[in-house]
């Protein structure tokens, strides 16, 4: 297999690589990330200008990419980066409506790879633990009380930029058990629809997340994404993408933290003498990089099997999640030692890298969550 990428994806990993370096270096980033808003409208509109958003999806969609590949590629550079621009709700919410959408509703997606519109997935509910079946959402059909449309009821959880949002796409309950995977019904959810309530805060890790609660939500028939309970596959693809995407972007963050810690070993001195040239230093950071090469072919394999059969695929995510979250916990944890005290101060931009590492291993199912998933994916190749 040919793992170099192709002119494209190089020229597009060049810019994107160049603009963050230019125009959104550390100390802007943490203004930003810091901000009531949680990130730049600014800069978002410059990525679809760059063609980043268009590169997440693909030319049946309106864009120019769309592979695993892509994606991989993207969010690598924006890991180095640590952006906290919308680009994964983009990505997740843009591939339910893509895959599930009638011909009105993909037509929402150029207004998502044009900027205009902020997408998110609205999923995840407290007390789910990463389980993607546990929906207790209600949708419910309001044929005897006076029309044709949904009334639905719930509340979502750790919405990504949720209060920025202009459409949700909201997981509900239209039959079936609470862990029922049958039953789960998707729906397109405009940010102003009256009995939504958005309620936001800061994330540890940088940016804005947002609680979503539905009291008396009422939608038309046509806010329904594909079939009536059949929304369990179109997540698992979406988040698929999600699973990627983080993995990829944590590859970006592991790679910035090494070359902070291989300057730093370069440059300080203890005694009179590079600390670079002590042997136990050597072996921590050898053993390292050998660790970040492991968590690359990880990715590299998940973003060769995105488009694959759905157990190739899933196990694909699930390996490359579960290396991730083990890996990106340890180059966080080496990088500080390895830099000593300073290493903990918010000065440096060590210390958000670490965060960030750590806290992805908590997106979409952590490194405990997607070992068991892989393994049980496993007894169904092999039972």
């Amino acid at each position: 297999m040919n793992f170099e990428h192709t002119e494209d994806r190089r020229m597009l990993a060049d810019s994107l690589n160049r603009f963050i370096a230019e125009q959104y270096n550390f100390e802007r980033r943490d203004r930003i990330a810091k901000s009531a808003h949680g990130f730049s409208p600014a800069i978002w509109q410059q990525f679809a200008e760059l063609g980043v958003i268009g590169a997440l999806f693909s030319e049946a969609d309106g864009g120019f990419g769309g592979a695993g590949f892509d994606l991989a590629v993207v969010f690598e550079s924006l890991g180095r980066g640590l952006v906290v621009e919308p680009l994964l709700g983009a990505v997740m919410a843009g591939a339910a409506i893509s895959a599930a959408g009638n011909d009105a509703q993909k037509a929402l997606l150029a207004d998502i790879i044009g900027g205009t519109t902020i997408a998110a997935l609205a999923h995840d509910e407290p007390g789910a633990h990463y389980e993607l079946a546990r929906v207790q959402t209600r949708a419910e059909k309001m044929g005897e009380k006076g029309g044709d449309g949904w009334l639905l009821q719930g509340a979502k959880a750790v919405v990504l930029q949720g209060e920025q949002a202009d459409l949700f796409v909201v997981s509900a309950r239209t039959s079936g058990a609470a862990d029922s995977e049958a039953g789960i019904s998707l729906f397109l959810l405009p940010a102003k629809t009256p009995g939504l309530v958005v309620r936001g805060s800061p994330a540890i890790d940088g940016g804005r997340v947002a609680e979503l609660v539905l009291d008396g939500v009422t939608l038309g028939a046509d806010a329904l994404l594909g079939a009536e309970g059949q929304g369990h596959a179109v997540l698992e693809r979406a988040i698929g993408r999600g699973v990627l995407a983080l993995c990829a972007e944590s590859l970006g963050a592991m790679d910035a933290a090494k070359a902070a810690t291989l300057d730093y070993l370069r440059t300080r001195k203890q005694f009179g003498t590079l600390i670079g040239s002590f042997q136990a230093l050597q072996h921590r950071m050898a053993d390292l990089l050998l660790e970040i090469e492991q968590a690359r072919s990880a990715v590299i394999n998940a973003a060769a099997a995105i488009d694959a059969d759905r157990l190739t695929r899933e196990r694909a995510l699930s390996a490359a999640k579960f290396s991730i979250g083990r890996i990106g916990t340890r180059v966080a944890e080496e990088s500080i030692q390895l830099h000593g005290g300073i290493g903990m101060t918010w000065e440096l931009p060590l210390a958000h890298y670490a965060k960030r590492l750590v806290m992805i291993d908590h997106q979409l199912g952590d490194e405990d969550h997607h070992l068991q998933r892989f393994i049980a994916l496993g007894k169904a190749v092999h039972p």
